[in-house]
């Protein structure tokens, strides 16, 4: 399982405490609000997650060896 799979659980999770929780408190009450900052907090955590690449084997290589050949960047 990817993290990416454990996190949309988890949003699926809080989805359904946060409809849960609006249905007892009624939509306008500060537990509602919580439970809703929650849910977006996790989908912001994903969409995060989804932008992040990983390096490749080059950029990992010029990461640990900066002053090697190919890692040199030259300006104009």
């Amino acid at each position: 399982m990817t993290n990416q799979n454990t996190i949309q659980e988890k949003i699926a999770k809080e989805l359904e405490e946060a409809r849960a929780t609006c249905d007892l408190t009624g939509s306008n009450s500060a537990e509602c609000a919580a439970a809703w900052d929650a849910v977006e907090e996790l989908q912001a955590e994903a969409s995060h997650r989804k932008q992040a690449k990983p390096k490749n084997s080059l950029e990992q290589y010029c990461d640990a060896n900066p002053d090697a050949d190919e890692c040199r960047v030259y300006e104009d």
